[in-house]
């Protein structure tokens, strides 16, 4: 019989440290917490250095790179819930995902790009990581920023 992993060890065994959240770059909260639902608000891909990962997509960035960014996204989305309830054990699943990817008009591999996030979700979350989920391209995000990506929650 197969030992279930907890949360602390799946992250552990995919080598994922979560970070601090980010402040809030306008007039906004990182999570509200409602009716047993937390939303989180759009979050951007800083990397391990602090930095913002920037570029579009399609042009100087290839869609391999927005996916890990996408992944990178999903990882500082754990951070905010990890700080915001004091653990990730108080998430029951994942509800749904918003991604935007700063793409050109060509563009047509946003599903791809999202996956990134999606995925980790499954890995963190297995069965109660899957969730809904929409993706689209737009002309622009805030500091030129590859991709943001919201999500809904709910509690234990």
């Amino acid at each position: 019989m197969a030992q279930l992993l907890s949360i602390e060890e799946r992250l552990n065994k995919a080598g994922i440290v979560l970070p601090e959240p980010a402040s809030p770059i306008g007039c906004f909260a990182n999570t509200v917490i409602h009716d047993g639902v937390v939303w989180v608000s759009g979050q951007g891909p800083i990397n391990a250095e602090g930095e913002l990962e920037k570029g579009k997509v399609g042009q100087d960035i290839s869609r391999e790179t927005a996916r890990a960014h996408a992944r990178l996204v999903g990882i500082n989305i754990l951070g905010v819930l990890n700080a915001t309830l004091g653990g990730l054990d108080k998430v029951d699943r994942v509800l749904k995902l918003t991604g935007l990817i700063n793409a050109t008009p060509d563009f047509q591999h946003h599903p791809y790009v999202i996956d990134g996030i999606s995925n980790l979700m499954v890995e963190i979350f297995e069965e109660k990581g899957i969730h809904g989920r929409t993706s689209f391209g737009v002309a622009s995000l805030p500091n030129n920023i590859t991709v943001e990506i919201e999500g809904m929650f709910t509690l234990k």
